[in-house]
């Protein structure tokens, strides 16, 4: 109860703020619109008799001077139940017209009736046209308050440096964005043409700004209007349209931005803090990938969730996600507790009734990557912690396979030791064909997976190698290889009544804006003012958003039933070299001109093109029209295991034939000679 009092008495303004500006505004209009209304009916009463003052009997005037101070006190109740005292004026619009309309109707029923039934019938004229004068007084000062403010603007805005602007768009988003231009302080940008594909628009004005014509006219419009920045207000145009429409509007060297959704405004969001600049991303012209969100909370919902590298791009993406899907506990597990610590605020911001626990430790720490799985005993894993850098690794070899491969082996084993539900690994195109370590360790992932998900439908784990799986000592964790292998067989008929844990592997290209990502570098070698470094100008890449990464892991979990390795259809590759040069464009600049491309050659590792599956896997349909199966290729699990075996002890000792031996394990495996 005291804790009430106390919250009322913080309402109650102070004398401070009580009388703040807009206080002050509504007791002038109050004292005009006291003046204006009397003024109004007696104006109405003087024009009946012929503007002679003379001429009106005393009957009339003494009935009007006696109704006039109820008059007055009703219709200022009446204007101040109707919104007209805390409206902001300066932004009026037909909402405020019509809420005056509505009280002048009002407060004339009020005279009508009053004045009439208890004082004197007074003439048709003093009626009519008391309630028209009232009506235009009081629109008046409002309005005038708005075109003053308006015009203050625009002198303000004339001492600025003008952007001369184009509005891609002229619907409801489009109109709005004029309107705020026009009104704002917070923006140079001037708008002086619309842009939009309905001939009926043509030749017409929004605003005062004309629609010139469709998007064939851009380029000569951008000419004739100079301008220099372009705005795309068509938040509903599909992928195809806005790709389309930017990439003409990319020829012109303006500023590119773009307007989100519409609803964002609905929700108390400022339109002109929601325009972005254009992402490379619109230009790709794809649909994103639809997942069935039902399938994925049922999927989630009331699970223990555990994401590895949970503080990376793929990893934090997927805490963010899964968090909406109401787990009963998300463990984020990293090594890089900056990361962690930044998306453990985040969700903490978001979503504050859910359980979360973030951990810090390596996936390489036998007795940590235990102790976790023991303790929290997870559902669902998806192990996104990786070495991904290909030049880095290339230097790095007994890194790549400590982490990526070691590491993932690790986390397997004790997702099987502790009957987790199901373990999807995150893998990458670059396992296909690959021609460096980082992808033949990931291959080597993929392979790690097919072999745990082999193990468990036999449910023979005591025939798992144990590899440093009891210790951090890699010189005392190899046990001798005494093992049977005989009773492993692979598995090829799926069983649905399967027990134990499914394996699965997700494989995808390059994120658009992750880290180590060609676009940040791209713009940070824009903003330093080049060059912009791209190794070959036929190199290409399959590219996809983080969210649609992350949409097409969490759907691959609901498809699961162990073994399968998952592939989406990321459309057709783009070439880098177009990329670099739309992000030049996109910034505002010419390629090669403004700034310079430098082609510097491919990287030791690197190829051409990536392929999303090998020449030996089919591809299966699933429910998505987007995601694919990937038919396993079969390799010997035994010999795979036993070597597997080789290769840990050789990493761990930091051998110089580490590649050679991955090569002896993945035969697609082709190192680059550079």
């Amino acid at each position: 109860m005291e804790k009430k009092n106390k919250d009322f008495l913080n309402d109650i303004p102070d004398k401070k703020n009580f009388f703040q500006h807009w206080r002050i505004i509504a007791l002038y209009l109050i004292l005009y619109d006291v003046i204006t209304i009397n003024f109004s009916y007696f104006f109405a009463l003087w024009i009946r008799f012929d503007l002679k003052f003379t001429q009106i009997p005393d009957f009339y005037f003494d009935s009007f001077v006696k109704f006039a101070p109820v008059y007055s006190v009703a219709t200022i109740l009446i204007f101040f139940l109707c919104g007209l005292y805390n409206s902001i004026w300066r932004f009026a619009s037909f909402s405020e017209l019509n809420r005056i309309l509505g009280a002048s109707i009002l407060s004339f029923l009020v005279q009508l009736v009053g004045i009439t039934l208890f004082v004197q019938r007074m003439p048709v004229s003093y009626y009519l046209f008391g309630a028209i004068f009232q009506f235009f007084f009081t629109v008046f000062v409002r309005f005038i308050y708005r075109y003053i403010t308006l015009e203050r603007h625009k002198l303000k805005k004339k001492n600025l440096k003008k952007h001369n602007t184009m509005i891609i768009g002229a619907g409801d988003a489009g109109i709005m964005l004029i309107k705020e231009l026009k009104s704002s302080e917070a923006t140079s940008a001037d708008p002086v043409c619309v842009i939009d594909d309905n001939p009926n628009k043509w030749h017409r004005t929004m605003e005062g700004v004309p629609v010139v014509g469709g998007r064939e006219s851009i380029l000569q419009t951008v000419e004739k209007y100079e301008i220099d920045r372009i705005l795309f207000a068509i938040p509903s145009a599909s992928p195809e349209n806005k790709r389309d429409i930017l990439n003409i509007c990319k020829e012109t060297n303006c500023e590119l931005m773009t307007l989100p959704g519409i609803y964002q405004i609905a929700n108390g969001d400022v339109l002109l803090r929601k325009i972005k600049p254009v992402a490379v991303e619109d230009l790709l012209g794809r649909e994103p990938i639809k997942i069935n969100t039902e399938e994925i909370s049922e999927y989630i919902n009331n699970k223990t969730v555990l994401i590895t590298g949970g503080g990376g791009s793929i990893g934090s993406e997927l805490a963010r996600q899964i968090s909406t899907f109401n787990p009963k506990h998300l463990i984020i597990f990293d090594i890089y507790e900056n990361n962690a610590y930044n998306i453990e605020q985040e969700l903490k911001r978001k979503f504050p009734e859910l359980r979360l626990t973030v951990l810090i430790g390596s996936v390489r720490d036998s007795l940590r990557v235990n102790q976790i799985f023991e303790q929290y005993k997870p559902d669902i894993v998806y192990h996104a912690a990786a070495h991904k850098h290909v030049p880095l690794m290339e230097t790095s070899p007994n890194e790549a396979i400590k982490n990526n491969v070691i590491g993932t082996y690790k986390t397997a084993y004790a997702a099987l030791k502790n009957n987790v539900k199901r373990f999807v690994l995150i893998s990458t195109d670059k396992a296909v064909n690959p021609t460096n370590i980082m992808g033949a360790s990931k291959r080597l992932c993929e392979m790690i997976i097919q072999s745990m998900d082999t193990v468990s439908r036999c449910g023979r784990t005591e025939l798992l190698p144990l590899l440093n799986l009891h210790s951090n000592d890699p010189e005392n964790d190899f046990l001798p290889d005494n093992l049977d292998y005989q009773e492993l067989k692979v598995q090829s008929i799926k069983n649905k009544d399967r027990t134990g844990t499914q394996f699965v592997a997700v494989r995808f290209g390059n994120v658009l804006g992750s880290n180590g990502s060609v676009i940040p570098l791209f713009k940070k070698q824009i903003e330093a003012g080049g060059p912009v470094t791209v190794t070959h100008p036929d190199i290409i890449r399959y590219f996809m958003t983080i969210p649609e990464a992350v949409s097409l892991v969490m759907q691959a979990g609901v498809y699961a039933w162990g073994g399968e390795i998952f592939v989406l259809d990321m459309g057709e590759p783009v070439k880098i070299d177009t990329l670099a040069r739309n992000l030049i464009k996109l910034s505002g600049y010419t390629p090669d001109v403004d700034i310079k491309i430098s082609y510097v050659g491919l990287r030791k590792g690197e190829k051409l093109y990536e392929e999303r599956l090998m020449a030996e896997e089919g591809i299966q349909k699933t429910e998505n029209d987007l995601i694919y199966i990937g038919k396993p290729v079969p390799f010997d699990v035994q010999k795979f295991l036993r070597q597997l075996q080789i290769l840990s002890k050789a990493c761990y000792t930091n051998s110089e034939n580490i590649v050679e031996l991955v090569k002896q394990i993945v035969p697609t495996f082709n190192p680059s000679e550079k």
